[in-house]
């Protein structure tokens, strides 16, 4: 006996388990476990070659940084080597500057910051020793012990070996950061010209939008991040050494550099000057010092961010702190400073390619010319 149609469930028809809701989900999910191994493969790949991506990282940054710099040269009529090679060695010795006043201001007062870290440790031992609360003195001698024999033992040797290796590799690093630095500022519009041969059309228009805004966002925040940071060494550099500090200008070179890390660099740097503060000054100086840091904080959060960087770092306070700490973990004190520019532009980059942002590209127009100049080359 035939079965009528609509009097049972269809045999002859396979079951669709992917169209259904869970089948959906179940797709989507697959598709997203992809990507994020495909990134992940991406970031595990570039972590082995850190010693290449990193250098190459800094020098589009401070090649974007020093960009304008060098166009409003040229359009003052020097040559385009010319310009080039004046920005570069600027910029060479701004970074020689930094460090040999670094080294040479730690190295004239570094005796008397012993000297004064010796007496503020014999006060704390007494603090510690009459105070309120008993400690035991053996604790404190067993730990002062734990670290000499560090000090003196063959991990100590092997973390100096360490250190000797770091220290090559920083040479070659930066080393290899200047080199390529000069390329992209010599042959930047080349470089860039030669990556968009790869778009055709709207991908091209997409892709030339990107590359703008890119150096937007990266010269953006470099140059607005070294005003706060400026002012911030100049602010706290002042306060330290009105109130007698040792290793004043060190300690706002340091507060410098720091203010490149948001939310965190700043105040680490400021903290490490309290505490030289402490020992060298006495407590009153050090609450001082904390007041200036804290009031430098309230300045740069509320008034120097927002006016200086205005929209280039237009992301969450969150996406920032998570960028931080996947940034240090990954390559450290250079991952922490690299990490922020790197998810704004990641966050400018994707707005261009879901179509929020369609401004006209702001591009160079040796850029374009160059880039419509191979693309009819390329088609025939």
């Amino acid at each position: 006996m035939d079965s009528q149609p609509g009097s049972g469930p269809n045999l002859t028809q396979p079951r669709r388990y992917w169209e259904d809701g869970l089948g959906h989900a179940a797709l989507r999910s697959a598709q997203v476990l992809l990507v994020l191994l495909l990134v992940s493969l991406g970031v595990f790949a570039l972590t082995r070659v850190s010693l290449v991506v990193i250098p190459v990282l800094l020098a589009l940054i401070l090649a974007a940084a020093i960009a304008p710099f060098v166009n409003w040269l040229r359009r003052k009529g020097w040559p385009g080597a010319l310009a080039t090679g004046v920005s570069f060695l600027l910029l060479l010795g701004v970074f020689g500057g930094l460090i040999t006043g670094i080294v040479f201001a730690i190295r004239s007062e570094w005796s008397s910051l012993v000297d004064q870290a010796t007496a503020g440790f014999n006060k704390l031992y007494e603090l510690v020793q009459n105070g309120p609360f008993t400690i035991d003195s053996q604790a404190i001698e067993d730990a002062r012990d734990a670290v000499l024999d560090f000090a003196t033992s063959s991990t100590a040797g092997s973390g100096a070996i360490a250190g000797l290796s770091a220290a090559g590799s920083f040479a070659t690093g930066f080393l290899l950061m200047a080199v390529v630095l000069f390329y992209f500022l010599k042959d930047g519009d080349r470089i860039w010209a030669f990556m968009l041969r790869w778009f055709r059309g709207e991908r091209l228009e997409k892709a030339k939008l990107s590359g703008a805004r890119t150096m937007e966002v990266l010269g953006g925040y470099v140059r607005g991040t070294a005003i706060v940071a400026a002012v911030d060494a100049i602010c706290i550099g002042a306060a330290l050494f009105i109130l007698g500090v040792p290793l004043a200008l060190p300690l706002s070179v340091i507060v410098f550099v720091g203010s490149f890390i948001p939310l965190v660099g700043a105040t680490a740097a400021g903290i490490l000057a309290a505490l030289i503060a402490l020992v060298a000054n006495g407590p009153v100086v050090a609450l001082i010092v904390v007041a200036v840091i804290i009031a430098v904080n309230q300045l740069e959060g509320n008034f120097l961010q927002p006016v200086v960087m205005g929209k280039t770092l237009s992301i969450h306070a969150l996406v920032i702190l998570l960028a931080l700490t996947a940034g240090t973990i990954l390559a450290g004190i250079i991952g922490a400073i690299l990490a922020v520019p790197i998810a704004a532009v990641t966050w400018a980059v994707i707005k261009v390619w879901t179509g929020e942002d369609t401004g006209d590209p702001a591009e160079p127009a040796e850029v374009a010319d160059t880039a419509d100049a191979e693309a009819p080359a390329e088609s025939s």
